[in-house]
This record gives C-alpha cells, structure tokens and sequence, in this order.
C-alpha cells in the first residue's frame, strides 16, 4: 500500500468515531498493537527528543524499504507513534522523505493534543524522515 492510500484508511477509521473519547481510545488499542522494539534498541540514542514521554525508534532497511519498531512508556503517545509508523513503516525512503502528513489535521489529531504532545508529535515525524533521508543517501 501508498503512504497515501494509508493515510487515507486512518482518516476513514477516525471518521468512524463520534467524539475524541472514541478517537484516544482507539489511539490507544493501536498502541497495544504496535510492532514493538526489541530491548536492545531502548536506548538513549534512540529515543526521541522533544517529546514529553520516553518514545523509542528503530529503523532499518530491507529490500530498499524502511522499517519502523518503536514503543512509549505513555499510552496515547504509543498510539501516536503506531499511527506515524503504520504510515511509513515498509516504504521506500524517498517516499517517506515526500510524504505529505497533512492527514494528520484530517483526523484533528494535532488540535486535541496538549501543547507538549504536539511538539512530540513534530519531532516524531522529523525523525522517521531523518531515517528515510539517512537510508535514501545509502542508495545514492
């Protein structure tokens, strides 16, 4: 699948829910779902700053496509970083790099998220593109 045809899907499932109760705890069963890091990778260097709670991710490529694990020690930032890697998570790196996250407005996700979550929410977007465009130098 396209990271738009992803983001697409996410935007539908949102729809779905009548108010933003629904919407955190349905954030919330994603994070439950989430491909989760393996321990060794829970490190100081991959967690990422800016964020308010402790969110961890690795990537790595495989057949010229970035994959994302990850894991928070808070519950609805799980479920933002479950959604982020949903979208990006088995795709090539300069689509990654290309991609457009304005479904993020779509779902209304950033404006029912405190001032600090919004800020993790930005940092965790740079740094998945930081790893597409460290891999994307690879293939050059």
């Amino acid at each position: 699948m396209t990271i738009e045809s992803i983001q697409n899907e996410i935007i539908d499932e949102f729809s779905m829910f009548e108010d933003w109760e629904e919407r955190y705890q349905y954030m919330i069963d994603l994070g439950k779902e989430l491909p989760l890091i393996e321990e060794q990778y829970k490190t100081e260097s991959n967690i990422i700053k800016g964020c308010q709670s402790k969110v961890w991710v690795h990537a790595e490529m495989k057949n010229d496509k970035v994959i994302f694990t990850a894991d928070s020690d808070a519950i609805i930032t799980k479920g933002i970083i479950a959604i982020l890697i949903r979208v990006f998570s088995n795709q090539h790196p300069k689509d990654i790099i290309d991609a457009d996250t304005s479904f993020i407005d779509d779902i209304g996700l950033k404006e029912h998220l405190s001032p600090t979550r919004a800020n993790g929410l930005v940092s965790m977007i740079k740094q998945l593109k930081m790893y597409a465009i460290a891999y994307q130098t690879q293939l050059n």
